[in-house]
C-alpha cells in the first residue's frame, strides 16, 4: 500500500516559519505526497514551491475553532482559491451545531463549496465535541451541502482520529462524500488502518514517519 498519495503533509501551527513552510514542501515534492496543508497566508508561498510539481496546495479556512462569520470564512476561502489553492478545509461552526442551528451550519457549507467551485471542500467537523448524534449530524448536513469530504478534526482540539469516529462517519456519507482522518494519525499501522477501512485522505504532520515505518511522538 503506497501510502504518500493519501497524505495531506501538514503544519498549521501558529509559529510555523517560512522555512518551515519551504522544508514542508521539499518533503511533499521528495516523498510525492498528495499535497501539503498551510494556513492561508502561506498559500502563495507554498505555490511557488511546489511549481513543477504534481503536489497540490490545500488551505484551511476559519481555522481553528470555526466560530468566525460566515461572511469572513468565504472571505478567505476565495482568496485562498485565488491564490492558487487546489483544496479547501473549512472549519464547521461547531457551536452553531451544538444549539442544533442546523440550517445555519449546512447554508455556510454550502455557500463556501458554491464560492469556490470545483475545488475540493472538505469540512471539518471536530468529533472531539460532538456526541456521536452530532457527529452524524454534521456528515448529514455536509453532504445536504455538497461538500465533497468530512475531515474527523483540526488537530488542535481535545482529541483526534479514532476508529469508532471514522466509522461512524463512513456509515453516515454512505459514499455520498470522502473521508479524511486527522489528528494524531503518527505512525504507518494506524494510517494502513484507516485507509483499509475506506478513508481517502490523510492529514498528519507525521508523513514521512508513515511512510518509513517509523512512529512520531505526537502532534497532528
Amino acid at each position: 500500500m503506497k501510502l504518500n498519495s493519501y497524505i495531506d503533509h501538514t503544519i498549521l501551527k501558529a509559529s510555523a516559519t517560512k522555512d518551515d513552510i519551504k522544508t514542508l514542501c521539499a518533503e511533499a515534492r521528495e516523498h510525492s505526497f498528495f499535497s501539503v496543508c498551510v494556513n492561508s497566508c502561506w498559500v502563495p508561498f507554498a505555490l511557488k514551491e511546489l511549481a513543477g510539481s504534481d503536489v497540490k496546495v490545500c488551505s484551511v479556512i476559519g481555522f481553528p475553532l470555526g466560530a468566525m462569520s460566515r461572511e469572513a470564512k468565504i472571505a478567505e476561502a476565495k482568496s485562498a482559491i485565488d491564490s492558487g489553492a487546489d483544496e479547501i478545509d473549512m472549519v464547521i461552526n461547531v457551536g452553531f451545531l451544538k444549539s442544533g442551528m442546523d440550517a445555519e451550519v449546512r447554508e455556510e457549507i454550502r455557500a463556501i463549496k458554491q464560492a469556490i467551485g470545483s475545488r475540493v471542500l472538505k469540512v471539518i467537523i471536530e468529533t472531539c465535541y460532538l456526541d456521536d448524534a452530532e457527529k452524524k449530524r454534521a456528515c448529514e448536513l455536509s453532504v445536504a451541502a455538497g461538500a465533497d469530504f468530512v475531515k474527523t478534526s483540526t488537530g488542535f482540539g481535545t482529541g483526534g482520529a479514532t476508529y469508532e469516529d471514522v466509522q461512524l462517519m463512513l456509515d453516515t456519507v454512505a459514499g455520498k462524500a470522502k473521508v479524511k482522518a486527522s489528528g494524531g494519525v503518527r505512525d504507518a499501522e494506524a494510517a494502513e488502518k484507516y485507509v483499509a477501512m475506506g478513508v481517502s485522505r490523510l492529514g498528519t504532520s507525521n508523513g514521512i514517519k508513515i511512510v518509513s515505518g517509523g512512529q512520531a511522538a505526537g502532534g497532528y
